[in-house]
């Protein structure tokens, strides 16, 4: 754990120094010649494997590590810098591996933040373009990668080019979700929007399946009214549906600083209101978008499970929490076998209107809580992931991490079982962790008509694995 303090204290400094000195847009230019160097180099020598990031496994945010890596052709892609801020355009530009801690420590102090800023510190801009990134205000923006303008690209014959909804517009829909399979992205902008001191948070207690989900699909509704949405549920029949709004203006005895270390995990907190009732406080802007980094989620009371005692936050919370990328790094083989065994990490994205009946699959195949519950609106646009039917669509993701307590449990069958109700009710699996799909029902999941031609026009084929080949659970470690 103090390992991953300095470490954070290193890179804060580090990225501080090189915002300030505005050396980051002088140095990208060369970082992208070396990307390009590597690709043309590959080239030249028969492209004799397929190329990925050599960004070690270990260091991703995802809990399991990619074989793949093993057989293919490494390419460095060291870009971690924000390189402009253009307030008149309101965008900003960075680089692939530039995290959301990053962002808001800069972004926030200036007036601005993302439209959507998934709220773990160490998620990285590459990671949720090619993956997925979702926040509570998703509901009204979107995923992540509805907010982003343009993408920067080398691509297989080691040539950059940029991406937009006007410059090259195939490319950039295909982009989202294609996990490094269509080439190298070396920087993205992003949309920005004027940010405030607080977020004003009101915690509605709810103590039945069909409150819950009508509290959660009747706040989802009042985009105009409501900034952010999302729910904890601590059971099938109680939990805490919490709306939020930014705010310059707060009522001093209700501020609740909630990310610092000596405080309750957020989780904890907004399970005390299943007793206390209704409320309404104000969260700093910053300590609300990494609620949930302190505890990751709740995982961290698997790992440690005294870690929530007032003694252990008060004399160790500034020690918390270990990064998930170390953890990996110091992981033995049989604590691996045992998280596998025994824990589930899964996100699986659903229409809103199917919410309680999904609520009722989960309970009855992994019966654990608490469910993170987010809504997002699902924009009709092409690429992999799109509502089935014409028109933009509300879905709702439901976040499992932690341990089952369903007898049923089995690792292997409950996910199995989990993804083919996800495909039935016409939903889609975040594909950061296990997948246990076979090719057939992966491409019933995600449309890959628009991929496929992208990967035939751009000459992947030798280049890159398809997203299944780096995906699916048998190229995981």
């Amino acid at each position: 754990m103090p390992i991953s303090v300095v470490y954070d204290v290193y890179m804060f400094i580090r990225n501080w120094i090189v915002f300030k000195l505005n050396s980051a847009p002088k140095q990208h230019a060369n970082k992208v010649k070396d990307v390009q160097q590597q690709v043309k180099k590959w080239n030249e020598n028969g492209r004799q494997s397929k190329m990925c990031t050599a960004r070690p496994g270990w260091a991703t945010v995802s809990f399991r590590r990619g074989l793949y890596k093993k057989q293919l052709r490494n390419i460095e892609v060291n870009m971690i810098d924000i390189l402009e801020i253009d307030e008149k355009k309101r965008t900003v530009r960075v680089e692939p591996l530039v995290t959301m801690g990053q962002i808001t420590a800069f972004l926030n102090p200036l007036g601005w933040t993302l439209p959507v800023l998934p709220e773990l510190d160490d998620l990285t801009v590459g990671g949720l373009i090619m993956g997925v990134g979702i926040e509570t205000s998703s509901h009204k923006h979107g995923l992540f990668q509805h907010c982003c303008v343009s993408y920067e690209l080398v691509l297989a014959d080691g040539s950059v080019v940029t991406c937009s909804e006007t410059e090259r517009p195939d490319l950039f829909y295909a982009v989202p979700w294609s996990y490094g399979t269509l080439g190298f992205l070396v920087s993205a902008e992003i949309k920005i929007i004027p940010s405030k001191k607080f977020v004003r948070m009101e915690y509605f207690p709810v103590h039945s399946k069909d409150e819950m989900v009508r509290k959660f699909q009747e706040q989802t509704l009042l985009q105009d009214r409501n900034e952010f949405v999302e729910t904890l549920a601590y059971s099938l029949d109680e939990a805490v549906v919490m709306t939020g709004n930014l705010t310059d203006e707060a009522e001093p005895d209700k501020i609740n600083p909630i990310g610092y270390f000596w405080k309750l995990w957020f989780f904890k907190h907004v399970e005390g209101f299943l007793r206390s009732g209704p409320a309404v406080e104000y969260i700093p802007i910053r300590h609300y978008y990494h609620r949930h980094t302190r505890s990751i989620f709740w995982e961290l009371q698997d790992i440690i499970p005294f870690g929530n005692n007032p003694i252990f936050r008060y004399l160790f919370g500034w020690a918390v929490p270990p990064k998930i990328s170390l953890l990996k790094l110091t992981q033995g083989e049989t604590t691996k076998k045992l998280y596998e065994k025994y824990q589930i990490i899964q996100d699986m994205l659903v229409p809103l209107d199917k919410l309680s009946e999904a609520m009722e699959v989960f309970e009855k195949e992994i019966q654990m809580y608490p469910l993170w519950l987010c809504p997002f609106i699902l924009y009709d646009q092409p690429g992999m992931v799109h509502p089935p039917q014409k028109g933009d669509q509300l879905y709702v993701d439901i976040g499992a991490y932690g341990s089952p307590k369903s007898s049923t449990w089995e690792a292997v069958k409950t996910t199995k079982s989990l993804e083919a109700y996800v495909i039935k009710s016409g939903g889609f699996q975040m594909l950061y962790a296990d997948s246990y799909l076979s090719r057939e029902e992966f491409r019933k999941m995600f449309d890959h008509s628009l991929y496929d031609r992208m990967r035939k026009e751009l000459d992947c084929e030798k280049a890159f694995p398809e997203v299944y080949d780096k995906v699916n659970r048998k190229v995981r470690d």
